[in-house]
């Protein structure tokens, strides 16, 4: 028996009577409050011809990132009270996944009403949403109520904490709703993290290490590079579904392991959306088989996410052209063969139509000599985590990329090119979420089962078994809103907005999740040597990569808004 299955109240008394149907009402009900913020926002927002006024969404910019957030928390209600629904009529619903829910259902109806954390020092309360006291009355339906009172009570969270406490010996955290082929996929990549990542990984944070290119070798032979490459280039034609777990699993035993496969996704992604079918047959194979490592070469010292002030250019020189300018924080810039660049072609363009997308070639470089190119200089940006591929910032001077490696060979396409593959890439960025904030988890409880303290396992005290419950429960919320998104993807639907939503939340709670899995393991924590210590790291950066939090919750907002409107 684990530390923390010590005597509880009995399922009976903690289980809500009806859960599902009391969830969907309440469900309803959060809709509806939801509605009434998004019509009160856009009023706030609203120019004199009723559209969007950008400077109107700048000066509320707080009120339309809580809307953001109260919307993720609505859809990730949503898709969760799906996943118990398809559990239950598989005959898969037990009491741990059935408390999950209650206690979801619980905590985010409460904040709705209370305040959401947008983050540590930002709480959006209803008022700022413009929520009425009459709209507020309106969503606390007696199932609102009944689930605020009694969904995540201290007695739920321990019989939670009872139930995961043979977590780490099972694996079993709650079923996760994948079917019979996904399930052996995610085995299949839990075995290799656990066996040829996670034991390793502490060594190469904490020396500063590339990930070996015996692992990254191992990676391709799996296939985790041409995952979802159709398999006329060479891949295995796999749906973002396959991608969300192998993510998630690898980032489990180590971020940098699992962001590896994020390079040729989006380098995958660009040429299967933009290239030429050119292109496509000579480096897409290439890609898959992992001969060729990518990188993305976007962001500029004095750019962030405004994309469109990009200032490094492009000239054609016969059938070349020229690259002039710095890029920074370029990810495994170094020891890749391929960068999908992206610069500025036309001059006078000054936004986002002036840019274009190239495939530029480069020779691999290493530690001693990162950039053997020609009109390529730079150097490695030290980080307090995500180290495994290593962070450089570059200079281009006269650098030469072949025309006909422009993308599409179209100029000016490079910024639509680039938003075609974000809805993909944030599916991606959600899943390495989710498998940081696993891995957080699961030191954490490994730690309190381990550490005693007092005379017993300090999982047995509720403050600290309560903390790894609540990991638990919001890390399976965000993980159904996630795949839910990479299933709309893979039917080919629109899932922007669910895509954003799933990297928000995902990234909040893997910070979360850290923060906490860190307190848990008290002054050890803060030491080196412990993992937890450079999950804290790396769970940091998934706040701002890939869009921070406040550019997604503001892009989130927008779509709302302008649905709305339209």
């Amino acid at each position: 028996m684990s530390a923390a299955a010590k005597p509880t109240p009995t399922t009976e008394s903690l289980l809500i009577g009806d859960l599902l149907p009391t969830c969907a009402a309440a469900l309803k009900a959060a809709e509806q409050l939801a509605a009434h913020a998004t019509a009160a926002v856009a009023q706030l927002v609203r120019g004199a011809d009723g559209s969007i006024d950008g400077a109107r969404l700048e000066e509320e910019q707080f009120a339309a990132h809580g809307l953001a957030w109260l919307a993720t928390y609505v859809a990730t209600l949503k898709e969760s009270l799906h996943w118990a629904e398809r559990l239950r009529e598989e005959g898969k619903l037990r009491e741990l996944e059935t408390l999950i829910l209650q206690a979801g259902f619980g905590e985010y109806l409460a904040q709705m009403q209370g305040g959401i954390s947008m983050s540590q020092v930002e709480v959006c309360r209803p008022a700022d949403l413009g929520i009425t006291t009459d709209a507020m009355q309106a969503f606390l339906v007696p199932q609102v109520q009944r689930l605020i009172r009694d969904g995540n009570t201290s007695a739920v969270r321990s019989r939670i904490a009872t139930l995961i406490g043979d977590g780490l010996s099972t694996g079993d955290f709650g079923a996760l709703g994948l079917d019979e082929t996904m399930g052996m996929v995610r085995e299949q990549f839990r075995r290799f993290g656990e066996d040829k990542v996670a034991p390793f990984a502490h060594d190469w944070h904490r020396n500063d290490e590339f990930i070996p290119m015996q692992i990254v070798g191992e990676m391709a032979e799996l296939g985790v590079f041409g995952l979802t490459i159709p398999e006329e280039y060479g891949g295995h034609g796999l749906g973002k579904m396959a991608m969300c777990v192998v993510s998630e699993e690898l980032s489990r035993a180590y971020i940098g392991v699992g962001s590896l496969g994020t390079r040729a996704e989006i380098a995958a992604e660009l040429i299967l959306r933009g290239g030429t079918e050119e292109q496509r047959k000579q480096w897409l194979p290439k890609l898959a088989s992992g001969e060729i490592l990518p990188t993305a070469v976007f962001t500029e010292p004095n750019t962030g996410s405004d994309l469109g002030s990009l200032r490094t250019r492009a000239v054609k020189d016969g059938d070349v052209y020229k690259v002039t300018g710095n890029k920074t924080w370029i990810t495994h810039a170094a020891r890749t063969d391929l960068m999908t660049l992206l610069v500025r072609t036309d001059p006078n363009e000054k936004g986002y139509k002036g840019l274009s997308m190239f495939l530029a070639e480069k020779p691999r470089g290493d530690d001693a000599n990162p950039f053997p190119a020609e009109g390529m200089t730079g150097g490695e940006i030290k980080v307090l985590g995500y180290r495994g591929m290593k962070e450089y910032e570059i200079g281009f001077d006269g650098f030469a990329v072949k025309a006909k490696n422009l993308l599409g060979q179209r100029e000016g396409q490079g910024f639509k090119q680039l938003m075609e593959t974000f809805e993909s890439a944030r599916i991606q960025t959600g899943a390495r979420a989710l498998g940081v904030a696993q891995c957080a988890l699961e030191l954490g409880l490994k730690y309190a089962n381990e550490r005693v303290q007092f005379g017993k396992p300090i999982y047995s005290f509720p403050r600290v078994h309560g903390k790894i419950a609540w990991m638990a429960v919001e890390t399976m919320l965000a993980r159904q809103l996630c795949y839910f998104a990479a299933r709309e993807k893979d039917q080919g639907r629109r899932c922007d907005l669910e895509a954003g939503m799933a990297k928000l939340l995902a990234a909040r709670i893997a910070w979360a999740n850290a923060d906490n899995a860190l307190q848990v393991h008290g002054g050890n924590g803060y030491a080196e040597e412990y993992p937890i210590s450079r999950v804290l790291c790396d769970a940091r950066i998934l706040n701002i990569f890939e869009g921070a939090a406040e550019i997604q919750a503001q892009v989130i907002a927008r779509r709302l808004l302008e649905t709305r409107n339209g």
